[in-house]
């Protein structure tokens, strides 16, 4: 037997085969290292059988399930490139996805039947697989039962895609970031070690394993380690609560966006829960609000903040437990194999300070976009990314984001670019111009509103705009409400005027969302 550099579950397999890898708490199942690395290898079995080659795509359509391992160590094996798809995109959404990616096969739960059975046919996927969680005999288990442990191994570098992860684009479309083998490993280094990562280390995942957030805090390094995942198939207050709290689980290990700390925290159960076993919370996607990080710490709970991108695997920069309450606010400090500057509009470094764009570069960062030569060539300065945040470091090297580089804001932990959400409302014949900015929001952080001009004699309500949106996007993605104008403000070049709109909403004194 050979165990190759790449193959995580093979290693674990041979090292540790009996220990719980995943336990599956919504499907009542549970996968030991052999378990899980013999599922990956009959999966690669059949992928290959169904003419899954070295850098061919495989999506994945599901809610959070041991399956997203299975396929992630299974392309491994094969050099294939795993697709996870955000189950709460419109088709129109995804179908933009998948003719972009063309994936062979497409592998999607019992409840997204019917739009993925769409899917397979308009996009033109060649294969596809049903998980159905409730039957042992579903198409899957059929599937992984009349496979062999046999597959063709190609030869696989670091620099070899494993994933493709689509964030929204500032153009209107979604961009495939290409995470390779080495991104993967060096957020394992970068993350790990801040966060007291072990095989000792258990975690509850309750972010979507399509988001970075979700494969990647802490999960992958948590497998690499040797580590348990507590996988529910959805966030639930009070179901994360009764598992942090039960002795029979020990969780160590927490991370989410600051919503679900902020609705943990005002359930009934949060007073009575015991957190005594959680170790390390870690909180990023969003600024998190000072009530959050002292309600938590007050429970004895220390909370780990941090700031990245998709693109930068996601591991970016972090700010420790000790630190969070001297700096509140800040994102910390680089993590151990990345390197930040802040630069101004023509590139050139800034001293601590000043505000400017958040550059950073390192082994954890994207080759690029999937099919996009355009996207990779304008999201880099050399060898640095261009993140589009606006930020600054203090007197000590602690960096602050201040303000967001491009319109982009932050819906519930969730990306939203306004150019996507502009595109569906231009779909409407009545409207002249629309433009939209997020604002600030208590539940979500920020959420969107949309500033409408209708054309000449035109009528249109605001829910009918809203329903709109609500077909053809996203629900984290959908305007909170709508205002309508007789015309947007404009510069002489004809680039509406995002900040007026927002000053005369909240008025030139509020401050700017970070």
């Amino acid at each position: 037997m050979s165990v190759k550099h790449y193959d995580w579950s093979a290693y674990h397999a041979y090292v540790r085969p009996t220990k719980i890898a995943i336990r599956d708490l919504s499907a009542k199942q549970s996968l030991t290292y052999k378990e899980l690395d013999d599922r990956a290898c009959l999966l690669a079995n059949w992928l290959q059988r169904k003419g899954v080659e070295k850098g061919d795509r495989v999506a994945i359509l599901s809610q959070n399930c041991a399956e997203f391992f299975e396929l992630e160590f299974a392309c491994a094996k094969i050099g294939a490139i795993e697709l996870p798809l955000n189950w709460r995109l419109t088709k129109p959404e995804l179908e933009y996805i998948l003719n972009d990616s063309t994936p062979k096969v497409l592998i999607y739960d019992v409840s997204f039947s019917d739009i993925s059975n769409e899917l397979v046919k308009d996009c033109n996927i060649s294969s596809s697989l049903e998980i159905n969680k409730e039957d042992l005999e579903s198409e899957y288990e059929i599937t992984l039962k009349g496979s062999s442990f046999d597959y063709d191994q190609p030869e696989i570098t670091q620099e070899d895609l494993i994933m493709i992860m689509y964030t929204s684009g500032t153009t209107g479309h979604p961009k495939g970031a290409m995470i390779n083998h080495q991104m993967q490993l060096y957020n394992v280094i970068n993350l790990a070690s801040p966060a007291f990562v072990s095989t000792d280390t258990v975690q509850l995942v309750v972010l979507p394993l399509f988001h970075t957030g979700g494969m990647n805090c802490y999960a992958n390094p948590v497998l690499h380690a040797g580590g348990e995942l507590i996988l529910i198939r959805d966030f639930d207050p009070g179901l994360a609560l009764s598992i942090l709290g039960n002795p029979e689980f020990q969780v160590s290990h927490f991370f989410a966006v600051p919503a679900p700390y902020q609705f943990m925290m005002n359930h009934p159960d949060f007073d009575s829960t015991d957190l005594s076993s959680l170790k390390v919370a870690g909180v990023g996607g969003a600024p998190c609000a000072e009530a959050i990080l002292r309600t938590w710490s007050d429970r004895g709970v220390s909370m780990i903040q941090g700031w990245g991108m998709t693109e930068t695997s996601p591991g970016g920069i972090g700010l420790p437990a000790e630190d969070a309450e001297r700096k509140l606010g800040s994102a910390g400090k680089p993590l151990l194999h990345t390197e930040v500057k802040v630069v101004d509009d023509e590139g050139k470094e800034l001293p601590w300070g000043e505000v400017g764009e958040l550059y950073i570069r390192g082994p954890n960062i994207t080759p690029g976009y999937w099919n996009n030569e355009e996207a990779t060539k304008n999201s880099f300065e050399d060898d640095w990314l261009k993140t589009g945040d606006a930020a600054r470091f203090d007197d000590e090297g602690f960096i602050y984001i201040v303000d967001r580089w491009k319109d982009m804001y932050i819906s519930g932990g969730e990306n939203v670019y306004p150019a996507e959400v502009e595109n569906v409302l231009y779909q409407l014949p009545e409207i002249a111009e629309a433009a939209i900015i997020g604002v600030p929001d208590e539940r979500w952080g920020e959420t969107g509103i949309a500033f409408i001009s209708l054309k000449p004699e035109q009528m249109l309500e605001e829910k009918d705009i809203i329903q709109h949106c609500l077909n053809n996007l996203a629900k984290f993605k959908v305007p909170n409400s709508v205002e309508f104008l007789d015309a947007l403000p404009r510069n002489a070049t004809g680039k509406v005027l995002k900040r007026n709109l927002r000053d005369d909403l909240l008025g030139s004194d509020a401050p700017a969302i970070s």
